[in-house]
């Protein structure tokens, strides 16, 4: 009798256990958002929310449907949760943020200051920290997440894939997620970047599906440069040679193209297939220094002049000059980055490495320091790979 007692406890035990899906939503009372803008909006922050349109999305009929893959719904207040609870007023459902893609901050509340926003952001349970985050340079981030592009259905996810794929074969961007945002802000010796995003184009144009149905698009999205910021407040932009100068310093080169003047004239250009980049802080005579070592290996990808790639002479002047190019473009970021008297770099970071001492008891004058510190930028380049034809083309069709 008292086995049946025992196992009749257990199953009451279980069945309280199994309680099945009691938070449950379903998936026809969530408004999926992939994409998510802030704007400055008098003295209130604008929320954009971009949704996916899943019944559009999975159509079969290609580019002919009937509605556009997303839409965007935008609210306005004091807190970033109220706008986003306010768009249920537009909406018909919640929003569900989980899937987020691409995160815009408008350059107007950058510069202002984006500790609020990250705050709100982190905060915030159902969302992920797997997305990026960008900068509208010169737009605003509605206008960003209004635009419709073509190949890729769903806008955000095409800002997703091409930083992510922009970085790894150009390398003037930088893919920035919320938890190494948040990472730099709090460390001693260290400044955020946030790469930028530009609309080429006419805005207005570009939100219609009409802009879809061309070749040569009305309007598209273009990331161009670097913002960066002192603290949490945007002071400036890098181009793209100073963007790329950046992720030399950082090691952040996988790959990239590049071309030089040749001896005779002409030009030639190159792919760096490998890098490799140390950072050394040190204290000498009570003076902070950096030391950056950059490796690089390379392969000629063109030939636009008249060289004779066999000879190891031809080989050892190409190395040289692209030993040339590569410091003149580190250090035109480091001078950017003193101008705006911002330690992107975390040079900080590694005097505190190499003497804590020094840096706790300079710590509070590091930007002043900063600005006069030796930066001492060594690189060493080497010739892989000459192609499957040894000579220019273009010279053996002129003989």
């Amino acid at each position: 009798m008292r086995k049946y007692v025992r196992v009749f406890v257990a199953l009451l035990i279980m069945i309280g256990l199994l309680t099945g899906c009691w938070s449950r939503r379903e998936l026809n009372d969530l408004a999926i958002s992939v994409g998510m803008g802030f704007d400055k909006k008098d003295d209130q922050v604008q929320v954009t929310i971009q949704i996916v349109n899943p019944s559009e999305v999975a159509s079969k009929r290609g580019g002919t449907g009937l509605t556009t893959p997303v839409s965007t719904f935008k609210a306005s207040s004091q807190t970033i949760f109220e706008a986003i609870r306010k768009i249920t007023t537009q909406s018909p459902r919640k929003v569900y943020s989980s899937h987020l893609r691409i995160l815009v901050i408008s350059e107007v509340l950058a510069r202002e200051g984006i500790t609020p926003i990250l705050d709100g952001i982190s905060r915030n349970h159902e969302m992920r920290s797997d997305f990026y985050i960008i900068v509208a340079k010169g737009t605003t981030a509605e206008n960003v997440l209004n635009m419709l592009t073509p190949i890729e259905k769903i806008p955000s996810n095409k800002l997703f894939s091409t930083l992510e794929m922009s970085e790894k074969v150009w390398a003037p961007t930088v893919k920035v997620k919320l938890d190494k945002l948040i990472s730099d802000l709090q460390t001693e010796g260290k400044d955020p970047v946030l790469t930028g995003m530009q609309i080429k184009g006419d805005p207005s144009k570009g939100s219609k599906k009409s802009n879809l149905n061309r070749t040569a698009p009305h309007a598209f999205l273009q990331y161009s440069g670097l913002a960066i910021f002192k603290k949490d407040k945007l002071i400036g932009w890098f181009n793209e040679k100073e963007s790329k100068g950046y992720n030399y310093i950082i090691d952040n080169v996988k790959s990239t193209i590049g071309h030089m003047n040749c001896p005779a004239g002409g030009i030639l250009a190159v792919e760096v297939v490998r890098t490799k980049t140390r950072i050394k802080g040190r204290v000498e005579s009570g003076k902070p220094q950096i030391d950056i070592d950059v490796f690089l290996e390379q392969n000629v990808s063109e030939v636009q002049c008249k060289i004779d790639l066999l000879d190891p002479q031809s080989i050892e002047e190409l190395e040289k000059a692209t030993k040339i190019e590569v410091k003149s473009i580190i250090e035109s970021a480091i001078q950017k980055a003193k101008k705006f008297d911002a330690d992107i770099f975390g040079f900080g970071e590694a005097i505190y490495r190499a003497d804590p001492k020094y840096w706790n008891e300079n710590k509070d004058n590091w930007k002043e320091q900063f600005l006069d510190l030796p930066v001492h930028v060594n690189t060493d380049v080497k010739i892989r790979r000459l192609g499957t034809v040894n000579d220019s083309l273009k010279q053996k069709i002129k003989e």
